[in-house]
């Protein structure tokens, strides 16, 4: 149980920081001349977030070919028979409720 919390949580934190981390400013830095101190606490918090990124997405692919599955096999034949039912309610009140409205209008 502990795992899927984990699995969700990372797959959260892949998404709340994936944008910030590819938008991150590098003031003063220009691409002609290196910087010339070491790079910083944020510079280098930034570089590990994209490489924490690119792992959680290479492992994404996997899980979410997992999850995909496990919907197709599990869920959608659930949720057609339930989509199926309602369709099936909705066409036959339609049907009622047009006897209804032409047995009541004079021709």
């Amino acid at each position: 149980m502990h795992l899927k919390e984990v699995v969700l949580g990372v797959v959260l934190l892949m998404q709340a920081c994936g944008p910030l981390s590819a938008q991150t400013p590098m003031s003063g830095v220009s691409d002609a001349e290196p910087p010339t101190d070491p790079p910083g606490l944020l510079r280098r918090l930034a570089q590990k977030t994209r490489e924490v990124n690119a792992k959680v997405q290479d492992l994404g692919a996997p899980v979410m070919g997992f999850i995909g599955a496990y919907y197709e096999d599990h869920i959608q034949p659930v949720a057609e028979s339930y989509v199926e039912w309602a369709s099936n309610l909705r066409s036959s009140m339609l049907d009622k409720i047009q006897i209804t409205i032409g047995n009541y209008l004079p021709l």
